[in-house]
């Protein structure tokens, strides 16, 4: 049931009001907008420092109360999602069976809450401290299903260039 309280996270400074928010418990859910691509880059401070050639781009929200069942799920989902054509041009094979590669970038603006006024706020996000372990993990679950994955750096500013393929976007959440 939605409920009356939660304090804005203090590593988000302004983001969010002093005021409390309404939030629902069971509303948590790590989410990812997946991208299937010919090539993808990520940069920071102008310096490229992933790249991916064909495969999926993964933009990966983690939510406060998300935990690591949360994220393997989701990483399992994802290595299996068959968005790459098979000969007859049908949506039937995953970036696994196409030995395509990945690049995880954080992007905590997955979870905003846009509801209420026209200022996104980011309340729902998990803190730094909790997110950062949890993005490892999702990348981690991803190697361990046998892909590649190129990562961007959790936390910074960073410009991500892409081509999409289709175009294909799917966004999900566990």
């Amino acid at each position: 049931m939605w409920a009356k309280g939660v304090e804005p996270l203090p590593s988000f400074g302004d983001i969010g009001s002093h005021a409390s928010i309404l939030y629902c418990d069971e509303n948590h859910a790590v989410r990812a907008v997946v991208q299937r691509v010919r090539e993808a880059s990520v940069s920071v401070a102008a310096e490229v420092i992933a790249t991916c050639g064909p495969g999926l781009v993964i933009l990966l929200g983690i939510a406060a109360g998300d935990e690591g069942a949360d994220v393997d799920r989701l990483a399992a989902k994802i290595a299996r999602l068959r968005v790459f054509e098979n000969a007859d041009g049908r949506f039937d094979l995953s970036v696994r069976d196409v030995a395509g590669e990945a690049l995880v970038v954080s992007q905590f603006t997955l979870v905003a809450d846009t509801r209420k006024g026209n200022r996104p706020s980011f309340t729902d996000a998990a803190a730094p401290e909790v997110a950062e372990p949890l993005y490892e993990r999702f990348c981690e679950a991803l190697e361990l299903d046998g892909l590649v994955v190129a990562r961007g750096v959790f936390g910074a500013r960073m410009d991500v260039s892409l081509v999409n393929e289709g175009p294909v976007t799917i966004v999900l959440e566990a």
